[in-house]
């Protein structure tokens, strides 16, 4: 999947190859967003610019922007997994949600970035 970030946004870009155009949308949110270029430089300037006018819109009408993600995440596990959860926060000297916080955005990273 090739995705672009912008203002705490991000959008999914796909080939379409019949048409020869590049063309993406915004995700995770009910607001459907898109745009599309035909080169990369032209489909990050139409996602940035998208971004821009959803925002601009959201204001005139008083209205508040759907952000993609909370920063909120539920989690839930057994009960053997939460003691060893804990254990090993309270082993490097975090609460539980620093620790998962830390080790999940580390994760995340390493297989971002080896894919």
């Amino acid at each position: 999947m090739n995705t672009l970030n912008y203002k705490g946004y991000t959008g999914d870009i796909e080939i379409d190859d019949d048409a020869n155009i590049l063309h993406g949308r915004v995700l995770n949110l009910k607001a459907v967003i898109t745009f599309e270029g035909t080169t990369v430089e032209e489909i990050k300037e139409a996602f940035k610019e998208s971004i821009d006018v959803y925002l601009e819109v959201c204001a005139e009408l008083g209205n508040e922007p759907e952000k993609s993600f909370s920063g909120k995440l539920p989690f839930r596990t057994t009960p053997d997994h939460h003691r060893l959860i804990h254990l090993a926060s309270t082993k490097v000297g975090k609460s539980i949600n620093a620790w998962m916080d830390e080790v999940l955005t580390q994760t995340a990273k390493q297989i971002i970035h080896n894919n």
